[in-house]
């Protein structure tokens, strides 16, 4: 057993069992009750190459079609068919043809809700992620951003619809304990609803990432 930055015992980790429907219904919840929750979660790679865990905390809620800044807003699409359910699933997408991004989906299935995983700490396979990541990378820096955090988890969009809760390469698990302190504020780099305090994270933890203000936030844009 090691311990978390917030004093909390943390469990060996491995390949989990399948989680419990108690689990599930957490997920199921909407995404900005989930997003907090999710704050020292760790989610693991099982890949061909080796292990990495990354305990999560940061990250960033977006309700499916009643979120301006969601990429579900406009509805259904072959891009987005993974947030609409069900809970427990990982959608990735690349963002800007170079980072791959990590989401959780969560609410309802057929209702797109998903949290993106900001931030985290690598506490299993520090090496593989250095590695992945470069070796001049700080280990703070390692999953700090979502574009990041993808890297260090060598994640791809192939990846996206995989089941985080039935124990396979990619496995999703929750903390002993609940974080010590969770603090919340705007989403970052959003063009639409920017204001909104869906993001969430480790209060005061260094893997957190920086808070940058959209520069078309607040600019009336089309739908």
């Amino acid at each position: 057993m090691s311990r978390s930055p917030g004093g909390c015992r943390r469990p060996r980790l491995g390949r989990a069992h399948p989680l419990s429907s108690d689990l599930l219904a957490t997920l199921a919840q909407p995404a900005p009750l989930v997003a907090p929750a999710l704050i020292g979660w760790t989610l693991t790679h099982h890949s061909p190459d080796g292990v990495v865990t990354i305990e999560v905390t940061e990250t960033e809620a977006y309700a499916g079609e009643a979120d301006p800044a969601s990429h579900a807003w406009r509805g259904r699409t072959a891009r987005n068919a993974v947030m609409f359910g069900p809970a427990g699933r990982l959608y990735v997408y690349l963002s800007h043809g170079l980072h791959f991004c990590a989401n959780v989906v969560t609410g309802p299935e057929g209702e797109a809700s998903a949290v993106l995983l900001r931030a985290g700490r690598v506490v299993d396979g520090v090496d593989l992620a250095q590695r992945r990541r470069g070796e001049r990378v700080a280990l703070r820096s390692l999953a700090r951003g979502p574009g990041n955090l993808g890297q260090a988890l060598a994640l791809t969009t192939q990846h996206s619809g995989a089941d985080l809760l039935d124990g396979g390469s990619l496995v999703l698990n929750p903390p002993a304990c609940a974080p010590a302190a969770v603090s919340s504020g705007p989403r970052v780099g959003v063009s639409r609803a920017h204001d909104w305090p869906w993001r969430y994270w480790l209060t005061g933890d260094p893997t957190v990432s920086a808070y940058r203000r959209s520069k078309l936030a607040g600019v009336s844009l089309s739908r």
